[in-house]
């Protein structure tokens, strides 16, 4: 590859330095995630974290959260007020300068907060950068004081505009459309956000109104009880094992840690932790001492009272947390987190004190409730023993025969470009649709493995009844990375797995099914975004004979009568109602061609959420699925009756 010279000068005037909030404006993405969805909402999440910062520091009880007609945001609280006297450095109003200054805040040793959330102390600046305009209001026990900004920059002077006896800061943000690919905030993912809070800070008051339907109730958020009721929330979909849910503390310097925790008969495990409030999605040393503590009490237990044999290996990790619903929050003086995001824990000190905790008030609670303790074990034992049959199965498999000529995997054509981050595995419903999509295929990077009849529900199943499934296995041995916890996936010989279902209520039942099964047991291949949807088209819509023969594919109802008048008179339409009816070549233009295909990456952004659906749609309890139906009845499209 040849380099070409750009000829350009490069001296001292194009060195670009960015001052106050320019650098925010210029890359946004650094300072919340993206300018998607996600990083329009973290904007209210920014500015929510200061007022539970303010509750924290006791000072707050009630923080007021409206969503406006006009799509801006209002968050207003009862905390102490952000100060309004001129800054002894910047010679300006304080309340200016956290709002226009990078990294000015209250929490940086300065006394303000003994912990805090937040992103780095630069929350209310970036998210002033980042709208189109920002009011503030601010009352300090004797006046109200307001200023407004524009695209980071004050456009008034702070002026008093009346008298109080009261405290508080109130700001309303709207979201620049210059900066956002989305603009509309959602309810449901603010109100998830808001409810998580509260339970996460006992006492704290929130209360959410959506002001752009006159229809939305208003919404109080209020936990007495915190994570315990956060654990009993997570569990309304569940059965669990034992009424009372498990709760205990520990304080030690400048750290604290709550856990609240309780089984249920699910085989798959939630574990949600917190650090000052923040969701560390990808665990940390808080996480990693809970996980190591629950292990040794349970082994500890279990051979104290003869549950374990003394010839009986130790109860894995991995049991002992089987149908297990545990929230984990520490509170951190100086939180250290892993990436900009925030997502993993870093500080030593706290796997030292989780564990600790874990050891001495989990053990006391398992000694003074025998009858649960015993529930418990029992429940794990069980998961020891499916785990046992699951690894006889498993040699069973690998002793049978290869992945190469297992008589299961007969019916997979695979690509000659196998084990290359750009080949394609499809799995198909139907011998039917399985033999269009073998002929229409790329043979070099697309390999397809059709499926007949629906596989088995994992939800409801153990991890051997799952190596024992001929649904399912073939899946397993195609893909080359095991399941569960000796999943590797630097072994998966595809880098897009695609399914490719019926767009009818049997294709629907399928696809939940196997995303079901990816998310309990290959979860690492969601995460990774290699789990894709195949979008085949509704309709063709075709006009004339032989040289004048026209065809054009609709993939929504809007779509097909566009076409219709596009082509004019004389126009038919053909609906699909299976992948089967389409042959090699229109499957393969319409689907699999990657030139003009069109296809959903399944993404996981929230484990808590996706396991409560998964949970709703797939598991044993009928009501809540009822009252989900009922819900979400009114959003389907192409349903099949």
């Amino acid at each position: 590859m040849s380099i070409e010279k750009i000829e350009t000068v490069y001296d001292e005037n194009q060195i670009q330095v960015l001052e106050g909030l320019e650098a925010v404006r210029k890359r946004p993405g650094m300072y919340i995630g993206s300018t998607s969805a996600a990083g329009l909402h973290h904007l209210v999440y920014e500015i929510v974290d200061n007022s539970i910062d303010e509750a924290l520091a006791g000072y707050c009880t009630v923080i007021n959260v409206d969503i406006n007609p006009d799509n801006s945001v209002t968050v207003k609280d009862n905390g102490r007020g952000i100060p309004v006297g001129i800054h002894p450095q910047q010679g300006i109003p304080t309340v200016e300068v956290v709002l226009t200054i990078l990294h000015a805040g209250g929490k940086f040793g300065g006394g303000g907060y003994k912990v805090s959330g937040g992103l780095h102390g630069v929350g209310s600046s970036v998210v002033n950068a980042l709208s189109e305009r920002l009011e503030v209001e601010v009352a300090n026990g004797e006046h109200i004081y307001h200023q407004s900004y524009e695209r980071g920059k004050p456009v008034t002077s702070l002026q008093i505009i009346g008298d109080t006896d009261k405290t508080g800061t109130k700001i309303t943000f709207k979201p620049d459309p210059d900066i956002f690919e989305v603009l509309e905030f959602d309810y449901d993912t603010l109100l998830k956000r808001l409810r998580e809070q509260t339970f996460l800070n006992k006492g704290v008051k929130i209360i959410f109104r959506d002001l752009r339907n006159p229809e939305t109730p208003e919404v109080v958020l209020h936990a007495e009880g915190g994570i315990k009721e956060f654990v009993s929330f997570i569990n309304k979909t569940k059965d669990p094992l034992h009424d009372e849910i498990v709760y205990f503390e520990a304080k030690r310097d400048d750290m604290e840690v709550e856990v609240a925790m309780q089984y249920t008969t699910a085989y798959s495990e939630l574990v949600l932790s917190f650090a000052n409030n923040i969701h560390t999605m990808d665990g940390g040393t808080h996480e990693t001492g809970f996980k190591a503590g629950l292990t040794r009490v349970i082994n500890d237990y279990a051979r104290k009272y003869n549950f374990l044999k003394e010839k009986d290996p130790n109860l894995s990790g991995e049991d002992t947390r089987e149908g297990l619903t545990a929230v984990i929050s520490v509170k951190v003086m100086d939180a250290q987190f892993e990436g900009q995001t925030k997502t993993k824990l870093g500080n030593s000190e706290a796997r030292t004190l989780v564990e600790t905790a874990v050891n001495d008030k989990l053990s006391a609670f398992l000694e003074e409730n025998p009858k649960v303790a015993k529930i418990i074990i029992d429940k794990i034992l069980m998961a020891s023993r499916a785990r046992e049959a699951a690894k006889k199965a498993r040699e069973a498999t690998r002793k049978g025969s290869s992945a190469n000529n297992s008589a299961l995997l007969g019916k997979l054509a695979r690509c000659t470009d196998e084990n290359t981050d750009y080949a394609e595995l499809y799995i198909v419903e139907g011998d039917s649709a399985g033999g269009s999509a073998k002929q229409g295929r790329n043979r070099r990077f697309q390999a397809i493995l059709p499926l007949w009849g629906k596989m088995l529900n994992v939800e409801k199943s153990r991890i051997d009844k799952v190596y024992g499934n001929e649904k399912l296995l073939p899946i397993i041995q195609a893909l080359g990375a095991g399941i569960g916890d000796e999943l590797d996936i630097t072994k998966l010989k595809y880098g897009k797995v695609i399914i490719m279902a019926d767009a009818d209520v049997d294709g629907s039942h399928i696809r939940t099914l196997l995303l079901t099964f990816f998310f309990r047991y290959m979860r690492p291949l969601v995460e990774g975004g290699h789990i894709y949807i195949a979008q085949p088209p509704l309709f063709k819509v075709f006009k004339g004979k032989n040289k004048n023969y026209e065809e054009r594919f609709a993939y929504t109802d809007d779509e097909r009568d566009r076409l219709i008048a596009e082509m004019g008179q004389g126009a038919k339409v053909q609906r699909y109602k299976g992948l089967g009816e389409m042959d090699a070549e229109e499957l393969w233009e319409t689907t699999m061609n990657p030139e003009t295909r069109t296809m959903l990456r399944v993404k996981l952004e929230d484990a808590q959420q996706a396991d409560e659906t998964f949970t709703i749609l797939m598991g044993e309890k009928v009501e809540p699925r009822r009252e989900f139906i009922e819900k979400y009845a009114k959003y389907v499209s192409n349903l099949d009756i």
